[in-house]
């Protein structure tokens, strides 16, 4: 736990002088185009609990959106991180390489879904490691075009904005994007039309029909979705439905790219969101929680389809670090020896009765969904209508920072609250801070 006394103590208002003092610093030096949610400065973290500048100590729901899975400044993260610093920092894979980085390949052999031979690429972002996804599916399969989904978030770069459906504050005015890569329908159960009974098989028939009439099978080298979307609002589909994605493309010889990015290492109940059905991905992406903190992501596929790339097609100066390959192997000997699947079911085990019961007080909470450790409320103004109410999430929001509860908004609307608390914090927090999010329901609706 670093040390720190898992408990909320809020010395000043959030944000603290101090943090206002640094925040006015922030807006002389950096761009205006990098905002922040919550202008608290932190200087320690541990637990379930960030320590800002003011010594204001918060709850933390966030986990720097899914990425302190095993806490902030993990110890075993802590100890291999230490010793490789003191090691070497770099000497870039491609030129000289280093057991670190071969060592993270082999443990994402072993824990990613199916039991076939396996490669992997380690990369530095999210965003970059589905770039590189898709360039081996369009290097593998000798086809161009890539199908993704409605509410998609797959990062911010040109090629990963192209297959992002949310245009602000994506995509608003970075254009043109990258060509061939085409939208369909996403199963999002609270909003199908006729109603979520129905969403599994007609998402399917609908997928399946635009990629046909629009594309062509022989033309799509790839389907990605997130098994649960993230920033498009924990989006949850119904059971089924990525099992027939999955069986459709390997019909259609089309790679399926399970984007892991938010939803992997131990976040939702599983290692993997795709665990849940046992669907096994061709080409699985990887980053947030995957190094407790240091940048460090990965595509990781089916051997024949990773080594259809050219010597030399894939690659970058910093990808495969070896400061964060060591904190990556610290992070996953924590999850192993903590048994953080098993913690992720409790959080939610913990969560879901609670949001229940503020879902049948409120009427504004049209839906309470996710899994594991990666949990969100839906909030409408017209029940009936299912209108999104972003001024009421962003008023919810405000009044759970202000009681010194980070949490974190998404959904394409604006709309939802999404919940990722780190999988160290203790009950008592996190019931705490279930206790400050019914708060600020009572204060804002």
């Amino acid at each position: 736990m670093t040390g720190i006394e898992q408990r909320r103590i809020l010395n000043t208002a959030i944000p603290g002088p101090r943090s206002a003092a640094l925040q006015a610093r922030k807006n002389a030096a950096v761009s205006a185009g990098v905002s922040t949610g919550l202008p608290v400065y932190v200087e320690r973290a541990g637990g379930g609990i960030l320590v800002d500048a003011d010594g204001n100590q918060l709850i933390d729901f966030g986990s720097g959106i899914a990425v302190t899975t095993v806490g902030n400044a993990a110890p075993r993260v802590v100890e291999r991180v230490q010793a490789q610093v003191a090691d070497f920092t770099h000497t870039c894979f491609m030129i000289t390489p280093y057991a670190e980085y071969v060592e993270v390949a082999e443990a994402l052999a072993e824990l990613t879904p199916g039991d076939h031979e396996k490669r992997s690429a380690l990369f530095n972002s999210g965003a970059e490691a589905v770039e590189n996804a898709v360039k081996i599916a369009r290097s593998a399969t000798g086809r161009q075009a890539v199908v993704a989904f409605e509410h998609a978030y797959h990062g911010r770069t040109n090629l990963t904005m192209s297959l992002t459906a949310k245009n602000m504050p994506y995509k608003h005015r970075f254009g043109p994007f990258a060509g061939e890569i085409y939208r369909v329908p996403m199963a999002y159960p609270y909003r199908w039309p006729t109603g979520p009974d129905n969403c599994a098989e007609e998402a399917f028939a609908q997928f399946t029909s635009q990629v046909h009439t629009q594309i062509g099978e022989e033309n799509t080298a790839a389907v990605i979705i997130e098994p649960i979307q993230g920033e498009g609002g924990f989006v949850v589909p119904p059971d089924g439905f990525l099992t027939r994605v999955a069986d459709w493309c390997r019909d259609n010889g089309v790679l399926l790219i399970a984007d892991e990015i938010q939803t992997g290492f131990c976040r939702t109940g599983d290692w993997f969101a795709c665990d849940h059905e046992g669907v096994v991905p061709d080409l699985i992406t990887t980053a947030k929680g995957i190094a407790g903190g240091l940048p460090l992501a990965a595509v990781t596929g089916r051997a024949e389809v990773m080594d259809a790339v050219h010597p030399g097609g894939l690659g970058g100066t910093y990808g495969g670090n070896p400061v964060a390959c060591a904190a990556a192997l610290g992070a996953i000997e924590t999850m192993k020896t903590e048994d953080l699947p098993r913690r992720a079911r409790a959080v939610e085990a913990l969560f879901l009765p609670r949001l229940r019961d503020l879902a049948a007080k409120y009427s504004q909470i049209g839906d309470v969904r996710g899994r594991g450790a990666m949990l969100a409320v839906e909030l409408v103004s017209d029940p009936a209508a299912k209108t999104p109410d972003p001024a009421l999430t962003a008023a919810v929001n405000k009044a759970c920072h202000a009681e010194g509860l980070v949490t974190l908004t998404a959904g394409t609307y604006g709309n939802v609250l999404r919940f990722l608390p780190p999988l160290s914090s203790p009950d008592h927090l996190l019931t705490e801070g279930l206790d400050i999010l019914e708060g600020a329901f009572a204060a804002t609706v």
